[in-house]
């Protein structure tokens, strides 16, 4: 499948209908979830691997891998509506992907790949998210593909001195989605990483 096949296909992937700002439940839009999915794919990362997909929300990341070829892909979200959400994209999709209601930090298991859009610790009541599910990430699995804020390299750098880190930038396209937000749509400017356990 191409990427632009799959985007395309992602883009059926239902939205959670609430959203809670707190814990920043940004849908991964398809065009992002695709460059993700489609860096690691060739990367050898997705095809018959174990993937994990921390903070899956509505699932996007998890069905995508799934749709590659990943052997098995576990979702994992604290909140139980995504996880509804989730099921019945996979449903529709015609993808398997076993989705777990559970507080991130409590996950247990081992994955060959992470992949994940986590929460970037931006509102008040979820300082240093990104941080939590960083950290998880590398006691699941040796290979973590995330999403985070443009120029976050330093950072990364500093929380894994011996990984070997790829960085690719991408705008993100975020709708009007909280009260707080001024515009029907604006670009995030947003780098995905390949950050690989030495």
């Amino acid at each position: 499948m191409k990427k632009k096949e799959l985007a395309i296909l992602l883009e059926r992937v239902d939205d959670i209908p609430e959203p809670d700002a707190d814990r920043e439940q940004y849908s991964t839009p398809a065009t992002v979830a695709s460059e993700l999915l489609y860096f690691a794919f060739m990367n050898g990362d997705i095809e018959d691997q174990v993937v994990y997909d921390l903070g899956c929300g509505n699932g996007i990341l998890g069905i995508g891998a799934k749709v590659l070829g990943a052997r098995a892909v576990i979702g994992i979200d604290s909140d139980g509506m995504a996880i509804e959400v989730a099921l019945q994209n996979c449903k529709r999709l015609g993808v398997e992907v076993a989705f777990t209601k559970c507080d991130v930090r409590l996950v247990e298991g081992k994955g060959d790949t992470v992949v994940m859009n986590p929460p970037f610790g931006a509102q008040r009541k979820n300082r240093h998210a990104d941080r939590i599910f960083l950290e998880k990430a590398f006691e699941i699995a040796p290979v973590v593909y995330s999403i985070l804020n443009e120029g976050s390299e330093s950072f990364l750098r500093s929380f894994m001195p011996s990984a070997v880190i790829h960085r690719f930038p991408v705008a993100f396209p975020l709708k009007r989605r909280f009260w707080f937000h001024k515009k029907d749509k604006k670009f995030i400017p947003v780098d995905i990483y390949r950050v690989e356990r030495m």
